[in-house]
Parts: C-alpha cells; sequence; structure tokens
C-alpha cells in the first residue's frame, strides 16, 4: 500500500509541476493525491503507536526539492482558497496545533505553509512560561481564551499540550501551579490526558476542527540546526543555553511525546506525527493534511437571497448613473 502511495504521490508532483495555473487540474484531483501523504502520518487509533516506528528523516522517496517547492506554492494558493470560504461562511473554525523539540521547524512550518493566508483570517498564538495570573487559573483557561472564532484559522505555537510535557519532565513547574496537595496524585497525567480529550470533544461539537502535529525530529538533526543556528548572527537570538540543557531529558521527552499521541490521539482530533529532520518534506505534509481536512467540510461561498440581489441591482444603477 504504502508502495502504491509513494507511486501515486510521485505522479502527482510531476503532473503539478507541468501546470501553470492551480486551476489548470482538478480541485478534487489535487486534494486527494496530496492528503495521501498526510494519511501516512495520522494516528487516530492510538492502542498500537509507537514513536520508534516513525523516522524522523522519511521522504517517502521523495528527493526533488524545486518539485517539492512547486507544490508547495499550489498548496498555498488552495488554502488560500479554503480560507476564504471559511471566513465567508462563518460556521466553523480551525485550531492548528504545533508541538515539538526545540528546532524541529514550528515557526517556518507556520511562515511557509500559512503565507497565502489573509491575515485578518488567521491568528497565532506562541504559549511561553505562563504568568503569574495564568498560574492562578486552570492549566487550559490561557488556551481557551486564544480559541478561534467561526470563520478563521487559529494557530497555536505549543500549547497546552505543554501541562503533559514539559511540566511533567519538570516537576518543579508542576509545583508551581499551587494546586491543592490532595489532587496532585500519580494519576494526574491521566485526568490531564481526559481533561484534554474532553476539551477537544468539546470544541468539536461546537464548530471547532482540532489539527494536532507533532514535528518528529531526531537528537541528531537537533544538534546540527543549533549549531548551524550558532554560525549565523541572524538566528542568535533564537538560541540559549537552556536550550542544550534540555537535550539531556531526551528521553523523558520522547517517552512523553509517546504517551501523549497514545492518550490524546482520537477520531474527531487525530495527531499528525510528522518527519522533521526534512523542513521541505514536514511543510508539505503540514499542507497536506490542512487542504484534505478543509476540502472535507464542503466550504462554499453564503447564497446570496432574493432581497440582497435587489439591493446589489440598485448599487449598480446608482454606480451606472453616476458621471465618474
Amino acid at each position: 500500500m504504502v508502495r502504491a502511495i509513494g507511486r501515486a504521490i510521485s505522479f502527482f508532483l510531476l503532473r503539478l509541476a507541468s501546470c501553470t495555473r492551480l486551476k489548470a487540474v482538478k480541485r478534487a484531483a489535487l486534494v486527494s493525491e496530496a492528503a495521501d501523504l498526510a494519511k501516512l502520518y495520522r494516528v487516530s487509533k492510538r492502542d498500537h503507536f509507537r514513536l520508534k516506528d516513525y523516522d524522523p528523516d522519511d521522504t517517502r522517496g521523495m528527493k526533488d526539492k524545486k518539485e517539492a517547492k512547486n507544490l508547495l506554492e499550489h498548496s498555498r494558493n488552495l488554502l488560500s482558497e479554503f480560507q476564504e470560504k471559511l471566513y465567508a461562511q462563518d460556521r466553523w473554525a480551525l485550531l492548528i496545533i504545533f508541538q515539538a523539540m526545540d528546532a524541529a521547524g514550528k515557526d517556518g512550518a507556520v511562515k511557509h505553509v500559512m503565507s497565502g493566508i489573509n491575515p485578518q483570517g488567521c491568528d497565532v498564538t506562541s504559549f511561553k512560561a505562563p504568568s503569574k495570573e495564568e498560574l492562578d487559573h486552570e492549566y487550559l483557561w490561557r488556551a481557551h481564551k486564544a480559541i478561534p472564532q467561526r470563520g478563521k484559522i487559529g494557530i497555536f505555537n505549543r500549547s497546552y499540550y505543554e501541562e503533559v510535557l514539559v511540566v511533567r519532565v519538570h516537576q518543579d513547574l508542576l509545583n508551581a501551579q499551587q494546586l491543592p496537595k490532595e489532587l496532585v496524585t500519580r494519576d494526574i497525567w491521566k485526568e490531564r490526558y481526559e481533561d484534554i480529550n474532553n476539551f477537544e470533544k468539546y470544541l468539536g461539537r461546537n464548530g471547532v476542527i482540532v489539527m494536532k502535529f507533532f514535528l518528529h525530529l531526531s537528537k541528531r538533526e537537533q544538534k546540527k540546526r543549533f549549531l548551524e543556528r550558532l554560525e549565523m548572527p541572524e538566528k542568535n537570538w533564537k538560541f540559549s543555553m537552556a536550550d542544550v540543557k534540555e537535550r539531556a531529558y531526551w528521553k523523558d521527552y520522547q517517552n512523553a511525546y509517546e504517551e501523549m499521541i497514545q492518550n490524546t490521539a482520537t477520531k474527531h482530533a487525530p495527531w499528525y506525527v510528522v518527519p522533521a529532520d526534512n523542513k521541505w518534506f514536514t511543510r508539505l505534509a503540514v499542507a497536506g493534511a490542512i487542504i484534505h481536512k478543509l476540502h472535507s467540510l464542503d466550504l462554499q461561498f453564503p447564497e446570496v437571497d432574493d432581497d440582497k440581489k435587489k439591493e446589489l441591482a440598485q448599487v449598480r444603477k446608482a454606480l451606472l448613473a453616476g458621471k465618474e
């Protein structure tokens, strides 16, 4: 099956490269074939998930970066069209969550995949260390405030999932939340998974589509990117000694990510475990998944009723009657 999908993707790339305009190919075929790429990394049945089964360096045999850039450009155009309909229809909202180790390419994915989106219809929220006010609320509070409204796309660069990742790896962060001692038991992580699953189910029942991407980076590639950042003055600001210290907890983080996905990958809010050692491929897979989801919503521009048509006719008449 994987080989068949690989052949389909290769054919898709060749065919798409020969097109001069997005309208030259049938959208249904574009969506179907692009989505094949994302389906390989979607996790919704969590029982048998193991992170070791996913290769961070995987590209499914795709090696031509020029072809990939061409495909990504067409994907951005299609995303822009979908986003315009999403905004106009004003029924659904889309929440996109990015989780990853440092230097996995979260910022780059947001920049390169979503660059064609109208800024009025998209909000990006980056979750840093919680403030005093945020610590005095339940941990979902700050995320809930940032959920996108109907018609918009919201992007979380890190998210409430930090509460079962960094807070789990560094237990002192849990202590800083000042929870009553009787609530901090050995079941706290299981309870938080349940909270998150219920929260995402609630969002889904209110028209908020949740898409979650784990950008799966190897430790070797992370080291390479850290060294590259040190050699590039314009990237120095993104680097600190704390990033290096976190590498000492690599195994702990990998275990936390695996258990997180095992417990929170659901049909209504699946995880996409996307290889992140090759940025160009990561962006393609992310774009393919988003296109597939937006297409499945059957987004349409609102129908204009008879009263509105009469009003538009009057507007046209008034404009044509003018001298200029």
